[in-house]
C-alpha cells in the first residue's frame, strides 16, 4: 500500500483540508477496488505512487487488431485535488503516434477528460476509454495532425519495432 494511503484516521485528518479530503477518499476507494480486482482487466495496470495519491501511473496493453497490438504503453495521471468532480490530466508517457495524440507532450484528446467528464468515472474507466480511443481514433478532432494524412498503421509499427 503507498505511504500516502498508510496514514492512520488521525493523520490522515490532520494532513487533509477542505476538497482534499474527498478526493483521497475516493482515490483510496480506487485504489481499493484496483488491488481487489488486479486479474479482472489485464490489459490494464494502474499504479498509485508511493508518496502521493494524487499522481497515478498506468501500462496498458495495445488494443487487439490495431497497429497497437502487442505494444505496452504508460500513462501519467495527475488528479486535481477536486477530483472526482474535475477530471484528472492523462498524457502517454511512451511515444505513439495517433491522431488524437500529441507527439511530442502525449497529451490526450478525449472528451471525457474535458468537457464530458462525469465524477461518475473511474481511472480505470479512463484507461479503458483510452483503449478504445486508441482502436477508434477520432479524426475530426485530432492533436497529431499528421498521422492523419500519413500511413498511420506502417508508422505505428515501425514505432512498435522500435525503428
Amino acid at each position: 500500500m503507498p505511504q500516502s494511503l498508510r496514514q492512520t484516521p488521525q493523520q490522515q485528518q490532520q494532513r487533509v483540508h477542505g476538497e482534499g479530503r474527498a478526493s483521497r477518499a475516493r482515490l483510496f476507494k480506487e485504489y481499493k477496488e484496483v488491488q481487489r480486482e488486479k486479474s479482472a482487466d489485464p490489459d490494464i495496470q494502474l499504479i498509485c505512487d508511493d508518496s502521493n495519491i494524487f499522481k497515478w501511473t498506468a501500462l496498458i496493453k495495445g488494443p487487439s487488431e490495431t497497429p497497437y497490438e502487442g505494444g505496452v504503453f504508460q500513462l501519467a495521471f495527475a488528479i486535481p485535488e477536486q477530483y472526482p468532480l474535475l477530471p484528472p490530466q492523462v498524457r502517454f508517457l511512451t511515444k505513439i503516434f495517433h491522431p488524437n495524440v500529441h507527439f511530442k507532450t502525449g497529451e490526450i484528446c478525449l472528451d471525457i477528460l474535458k468537457n464530458a467528464w462525469s465524477p461518475a468515472w473511474t481511472l480505470q474507466s479512463v484507461c479503458r476509454a483510452i483503449i478504445a480511443l486508441m482502436a477508434h481514433p477520432e479524426a475530426d478532432s485530432p492533436l497529431n495532425c499528421d498521422s492523419v494524412k500519413d500511413n498511420m498503421s506502417s508508422i505505428v509499427i515501425q514505432s512498435l519495432l522500435g525503428n
